[in-house]
């Protein structure tokens, strides 16, 4: 979360206060927020929290978004957040709010989509798998953490807001979306 606000304050350096929307009952927020509280800090933004449990809570999310003059919104990863990207992107479309996200968001018609490559991860799934299926007991098996991301700009999104995203953020990009 912390490398999406950054993304969005290198694309629209103007920023000053943030949404934040996440899923309370997600135990992983409590442990990225220190994170993402020092990002906030050090790029001299102001971050507000908005909760949203499931679909329900989302227009009403982002009307208080809206209503609360925040500059941009950052959304947690969570599966609640990846099932509904395509609604999400609609509302934050209609409050014209540059939304960063992961890449599913991004997708779906968000500002920015920052986070680990799925398909990678797939990947390194089926050499577990097929470690398992060898014989190896599960117990044995080394715990990863992914390290590769990756990063989607859509430029689509980014004209309907009215957004130029510079030269240096479009070449770090591993996807556009034109």
């Amino acid at each position: 979360m912390s490398k999406r606000l950054e993304l969005l304050k290198e694309a629209m350096p103007h920023i000053t206060k943030a949404a934040v929307l996440v899923n309370p009952d997600n135990p992983f927020f409590g442990l990225t927020l220190p994170a993402l509280e020092t990002a906030g800090s050090s790029l001299k933004i102001g971050l507000q929290r908005f909760d949203a449990h499931g679909p329900s809570d989302f227009e009403p999310a982002f009307l208080a978004m809206a209503k609360g003059g925040v500059d941009a919104a950052v959304i947690q990863e969570d599966a609640i957040f990846l099932s509904s990207a395509r609604a999400i992107a609609d509302l934050v479309a209609r409050q014209s709010l540059p939304l960063a996200g992961s890449s599913e968001i991004a997708e779906a018609g968000g500002l920015i989509g920052y986070g680990a490559d799925q398909l990678e991860m797939c990947r390194r799934a089926a050499v577990f798998v097929d470690r398992v299926l060898k014989g190896i007991n599960p117990v044995d098996l080394p715990v990863e953490q992914a390290d590769k991301f990756e990063t989607v700009l859509n430029l689509r999104a980014a004209k309907t807001l009215g957004v130029t995203i510079p030269t240096s953020v479009l070449l770090r990009a591993d996807r556009v979306i034109e």
